[in-house]
């Protein structure tokens, strides 16, 4: 029998869930354990947020929020790792790698307060817009990633989708793109388990996520996501190798939505509570708080410091986003084309007439 090809997926992962090595090949991401030290108050200031924005939510100040809960090492540890002049194509749910990219809490607040302004984020410029269609933002990346082969410029793109988003045909033509034309692409499935009420099982019969970038020829590797250590060197791999012209990654990073699928959603009616406890723990949180503890680097009375100034920042925003004055109803008109074709520009004027305005 002849073969005509064998792969297999490296699974990476330093942290277990119990916050203690299972390996011995510390990577530099974590041996700086400074690094890791601020990286883990960021963890902590974007569930601050997290739940301050379902508060907003609950409280009819805010519409439907996607929760982030659980995803916090996997964004966190994106966002850190990219530089200023590279570019991310984000889904809806990537808070933690924003702000890390420098996009304000109240811009997020305003975008699912139904304010398109929140996707005009003052920095950084180059970065794409929130994409609820899901699997799209990946194809922008790939056209990004083009720009900066074909400009001759050592940056990257970096674009995330859930788990079911990896079954699009979006997903599946960015990374045939990446492949085909060695595209410093970096494509980031962050498997939580659940496609909104489909579980993973249902949606690919693919034994991992990771390997569906090997049909495109890019380089493919899973990842702990819940492990802020394994994400910042898978992310460094992967951007070394765009970085060198070496091509395209697929990183699967395996976490765990332990929220709702949004505030609209109520995911007791598909998940099992067993499976969700289980899964708490797992939480990316107490894992890394765990491993600082230990090494002398936190302590209970910091961490209540922290949130309490993790707190007045959320707070300084909410009152930016509750203070902002709301736009009239034809601003909706304004963000949909540069030069809006004339049936609509009819349909502006009827709703401005329809309040009585001229």
């Amino acid at each position: 029998m002849t073969i005509a090809a064998k792969f297999e997926i490296e699974y990476l992962q330093y942290l277990g869930p119990d916050g203690t090595l299972v390996r011995d090949d510390l990577p530099e991401a974590g041996r700086d354990t400074a690094r890791l030290l601020e990286l883990f108050k960021q963890m902590l200031f974007v569930r601050t947020f997290d739940t301050k924005a379902i508060a907003l939510q609950r409280t009819g100040k805010l519409g439907t929020y996607a929760s982030c809960l659980g995803h916090e090492a996997t964004h966190i540890g994106i966002g850190a790792s990219m530089r200023p002049e590279d570019v991310f194509a984000p889904s809806y749910r990537e808070y933690g790698a924003q702000f890390m990219r420098g996009v304000k809490p109240r811009d997020v607040l305003m975008y699912w307060g139904g304010d398109e302004r929140g996707n005009d984020y003052e920095i950084p410029r180059q970065d794409f817009a929130w994409s609820v269609p899901i699997s799209t933002q990946c194809l922008h990346a790939a056209g990004a990633a083009l720009a900066f082969k074909l400009r001759k410029q050592p940056h990257i793109a970096v674009s995330t989708c859930g788990d079911g988003g990896s079954s699009k045909t979006d997903f599946y033509a960015a990374l045939n793109s990446a492949g085909a034309y060695e595209l410093p692409l970096v494509l980031c499935v962050i498997n939580n388990g659940w496609a909104i009420s489909v579980p993973r099982s249902a949606q690919t019969g693919a034994q991992t996520l990771a390997q569906k970038g090997l049909a495109g020829g890019l380089h493919c590797l899973q990842v702990d996501g819940n492990d802020l250590i394994a994400v910042l060197e898978a992310m460094r791999r992967a951007s070394e190798r765009a970085r060198k012209g070496q091509g395209g990654t697929v990183l699967e990073f395996v976490t765990y939505r332990l929220s709702d699928h949004t505030t609209a959603d109520d995911a007791r009616r598909y998940r099992d509570d067993a499976e969700v406890k289980a899964a708490w723990q797992r939480d990316p949180v107490p894992r890394l708080r765990t491993w600082l503890t230990a090494k002398g680097l936190w302590s209970e009375d910091e961490e209540a410091k922290w949130k309490e100034e993790c707190s007045a920042v959320v707070d300084t925003e909410v009152n930016a986003y509750l203070n902002t004055p709301v736009q009239p109803v034809e601003a909706m008109f304004d963000y949909l084309y540069a030069d809006p074709p004339p049936e609509l520009l009819a349909q502006r004027a009827a709703a401005i007439a329809a309040e009585g305005r001229r």
